[in-house]
């Protein structure tokens, strides 16, 4: 991760929009987006990273060896030299650019796209992304990033992109706590199980703990909407209620111990827990609890890795992997 600003406190991915009927498939996630929260510029994740934006699919390859990028970009440019009308090539040339970071030229092509196809929003809110990676003005948004993400919100009101990008503008006029707000609007329309959940609830975080917001209480409730693949489970119920405690026998116990075993205690039954869960893992209330216990005892990497066991456990079992992922994101489980 490249930091162009010092002001930054942190970072999260622009979400992608919703998959548009005139669009094709559309894959959902991030690749490349920018941050501008809590008043600076950064850029978090490369390209060649597991998300893509918004993107129609490039040809599948003739050959047994899939193309490179650059393979593609030279196909593009000489099927759009042959067919310069062609919109659908233009979005595809568009984001093999921004792939490469090449985030001009990719903005050159997705402007070509948006006078070919005027009513595609999620074109209008990839330019307005790749005009902001393209922009060496700092800590701003370009006027012409700022009218493409208004183009797409008029022609979508609820593209994801663009909206996390508006507020990001609200961000750097000084308006924190309506940012804020409008993430977490942002945040209640995106899926439980959207790879870009958790990156939501970072920004808020990020920019929250800067200006010394209190929204953990407001993170800890808020609610998601229905999964991407079908309805909105209890998942993220189960990890905002009560755990089982320990019986009052062991409270008692616990209690006359000195702090340093008092946490060795909660430590070795938590890790009963998890040694349960690998004897008999198909139990995604024992995950999700075994998930929140790692949380609260400050160790998000282990409750990762429960996060990954449990879904290999619950491999075969759709709805419960959901449930699963969903109290994952809404605990803040990295890779939910």
């Amino acid at each position: 991760m490249t930091e162009a600003d010092s002001r930054s406190t942190g970072t999260a991915p622009a979400p992608a929009g919703a998959a548009s009927g005139r669009a094709g498939k559309v894959v959902l996630g991030f690749a490349a987006a920018v941050a501008l929260a809590a008043g600076g510029v950064a850029a978090f994740r490369k390209p060649h990273e597991d998300v893509a934006l918004v993107q129609p699919q490039p040809p599948a390859p003739t050959e047994s060896q899939t193309p490179s990028v650059d393979d593609v970009i030279a196909k593009l440019e000489k099927r759009l030299a042959e067919n310069p009308e062609d919109a659908e090539g233009w979005r595809m040339l568009g984001w093999s650019y921004f792939q490469t970071e090449r985030y001009a030229e990719a903005a050159t092509a997705l402007r070509k796209a948006t006078k070919l196809d005027p009513e595609h929003a999620e074109t209008f809110s990839f330019l307005g992304e790749a005009l902001v990676l393209a922009s060496n003005k700092e800590g701003r948004i370009p006027p012409d990033a700022r009218a493409a993400f208004d183009k797409a919100l008029k022609l979508d009101p609820k593209d994801a992109r663009a909206r996390y990008f508006k507020a990001v503008a609200m961000d750097l006029a000084g308006n924190h706590r309506r940012a804020i707000n409008a993430w977490f609007a942002l945040l209640a329309d995106t899926p439980a199980d959207a790879p870009y959940a958790e990156d939501i609830r970072k920004v808020i975080r990020d920019v929250a703990d800067k200006y010394k917001i209190d929204v953990e209480k407001r993170l800890a409730e808020a609610q998601f909407a229905a999964p991407a693949g079908g309805m909105a489970t209890d998942g993220a119920k189960l990890a905002a209620g009560a755990i089982p405690g320990p019986t009052s026998t062991e409270m008692r116990a616990a209690a006359g111990l000195p702090k340093g075993q008092q946490e060795a205690m909660i430590n070795g039954m938590v890790d009963g827990l998890e040694a349960k869960l690998k004897a008999r893992p198909e139990n995604p209330e024992g995950w999700i609890m075994l998930m929140r216990s790692r949380m609260q005892l400050g160790q998000p990497a282990r409750a990762a890795q429960a996060l990954q066991d449990g879904l290999a456990a619950l491999r075969n079992d759709q709805e419960n992997a959901r449930r699963l992922r969903e109290a994952a994101s809404s605990l803040g489980v990295a890779g939910a």
